[in-house]
């Protein structure tokens, strides 16, 4: 279990403090993460990676010369907000672009892709690699659904080291798509990892049993195994990878770079013995071994759990991997000569959402929104930790610390915006805004959405009539459906689409808005319910769908509990 910390809910930030204090030479704190501390040429690609905490080394300590640039560091198991990975962003590049790294996530994927949208807005030219080396995450003829494990250190050292040899940043990204084509991992656990303050570990196995296929966020494994010997598991894992090859690779004389990556609490000597065999394995298969790592790479806690990964390499992406690299929980080859960051250099904080006239009854309305998102604070402080239970079953446990941190946000800013006198609909973007910057994940980015649209639809001019706000409510539907969730998926969805559906019926009959929104909150609490009987079909839980069989989704309970909450 994870036995030291403060407030749980604190732990994400308290963390990157310490290791930036711990690590300076190398990276600075800066709005969403850390960036470098020192300098690089203008004109140098910024190779930004990151992704949930919880996984040191990853994503902070590969920052640093010849491999990242900068790193957006989310909560525990919970990617970084679109305006983190924007902040990190701006604070890492040097004129030549940005190429953004992570694993394939929903939450990261919705929230690197709208930082890149604001990224380029801004004049900042943008790609994106999305690792995806876990081979049991999805079939090999659906790559592109696969999720990002220790496979991400292979994709993120080549583009990084192709940065600092000074190339652009189409030939930066076209290298990195090819280490990642060119990566396969498949791991193993034995034990669950715990979150901070957590008194039960996300899952369990059985003792002398062995999850097989598990994620790095606590996800359970796809199937369940005696646990072998050290010499078993070295053929479980080799035999896997050796089964599924990238094209054009034969084995026979084929170099690779085997990564055996600890999870957690699977010692360094336990790892050695494991190597030893697998080693052997991979030489009597004919491959030709190239810069091994053994240790803790991409780990997840305290989990204990082992993963094999091979990256089949080219002579351009051998010499990128053998190239020097200099940073705090990774290095290789010889120094490489750096300046630091002058000392009055700071990231610039994002701009803040304007505070514009408003009439004395939207004020008023404001007020009450706030007065509801303090509500919708209390009800995500009271279910937190059952919200978390819900999310351990098939996902990785943290929807209820991750609602609980967008909430308190929202509430403090709505105060303060309340206070400088806005409107309803500045109150609502202001805190939709703070939502899903301190929320990150999937769920901040579809609450910001929704708080957003809610907003710009009920505005600051008057104070709004049923019929407008049956017009917010469907247009917050609109925007957490253009993520692509649909009823039937098992999400947050399932109970909004009735929750709107309700509303407008009851206030198109002519039912006060009071009586309506009671109406509606009874049909999304229903509804919510009936997610238990659902298989999922978006998000981390698809992976591990007959598991949240029985088991209401996180997202449309927590819905359902705000939307009673705040009831006018």
């Amino acid at each position: 279990m994870t036995r030291l910390f403060n407030d749980p809910a604190d732990f994400a930030d308290q963390a990157t403090e310490g290791f930036v204090a711990a690590n300076d030479r190398w990276v600075r704190r800066v709005h969403g993460g850390v960036a470098r501390s020192t300098t690089s040429p203008d004109g140098t690609v910024a190779v930004v990676i990151g992704g949930g905490s919880g996984h040191y080394p990853a994503f902070g300590g590969l920052v640093g010369p010849g491999l990242a640039a900068g790193a957006a560091l989310g909560n525990l198991f919970a990617s970084p907000s679109a305006q983190q990975v924007a902040g990190v962003a701006r604070a890492s590049e040097h004129g030549g672009g940005v190429l953004l790294s992570y694993g394939n996530y929903a939450g990261d994927v919705l929230n690197f892709d709208a930082a890149a949208r604001t990224l380029e807005q801004d004049g900042i030219p943008v790609r994106t690699v999305r690792v995806t080396d876990d081979v049991v995450s999805a079939p090999a003829d659906r790559p592109h659904e696969r999720r990002g494990i220790a496979g991400d250190l292979c994709v993120f050292k080549v583009a990084g080291a192709a940065a600092e040899q000074g190339r652009d940043l189409d030939a930066v990204t076209g290298v990195a798509e090819r280490a990642n084509d060119r990566t396969r991992s498949f791991g193993v656990a034995f034990s669950g990892c715990s979150l901070p303050g957590a008194a039960d570990p996300l899952f369990t196995v059985p003792a002398g049993r062995m999850a097989v296929g598990m994620g790095i966020h606590g996800e359970r494994g796809i199937d369940e195994t005696d646990v072998p010997t050290a010499d078993g598991l070295a053929q479980l894992l080799v035999s896997r990878l050796l089964d599924e090859l990238p094209d054009g690779v034969v084995v026979d004389g084929a170099r690779v770079v085997p990564i055996l990556n600890g999870l957690g609490s699977v010692k360094y000597e336990e790892l050695f013995v494991v190597y030893r065999s697998a080693q052997r394995l991979l030489v009597d298969a004919g491959t030709v071994l190239v810069e091994p790592e053994v240790g803790e790479l991409v780990t997840s806690f305290d989990m204990a759990g082992v993963s094999l990964t091979l990256f089949w390499l080219d002579d351009e992406l051998e010499a990128l991997w053998a190239a020097p690299a200099d940073t705090p929980a990774f290095r290789k080859g010889g120094a490489l000569p750096q300046q630091p960051v002058a000392a009055a250099e700071a990231e610039a904080d994002l701009q803040a959402v304007t505070i514009g006239p408003a009439s004395d009854d939207s004020r008023q309305v404001g007020a009450s929104v706030a007065r509801a998102l303090a509500a919708a604070r209390a009800v995500v402080d009271e279910h937190a930790d059952d919200l978390g239970r819900l999310d351990a079953v098939a996902g990785d446990g943290d929807h209820g610390i991750g609602m609980q941190r967008g909430a308190h946000a929202a509430d403090t800013a709505a105060a303060d915006a309340v206070e400088a006198g806005a409107g309803a609909g500045s109150v609502l973007r202001i805190a939709a805004d703070a939502w899903s910057d301190r929320a990150g994940g999937t769920s901040g980015a579809i609450w910001g959405a929704g708080l957003e649209a809610l907003g710009r639809v009920l505005g600051d001019d008057e104070r709004p009539t049923g019929a407008r706000v049956a017009d917010a409510v469907h247009a917050a539907t609109e925007a957490v459906l253009a993520f692509g969730a649909v009823p039937g998926d098992k999400t947050m969805v399932d109970a909004l689409v009735p929750f709107d559906t309700v509303l407008r019926q009851q206030l198109d009959g002519g039912a006060p808005v009071a009586q309506a929104w009671r109406a509606a909150s009874d049909a999304a609490r229903s509804a919510a319910d009936a997610t238990a009987a659902m298989l999922p079909r978006k998000g981390r839980a698809r992976t591990h769908a007959e598991q949240a069989v029985g088991t209401a989704d996180p997202g449309a309970v927590s819905f359902a509990l705000i939307v009673a909450a705040v009831a006018p």
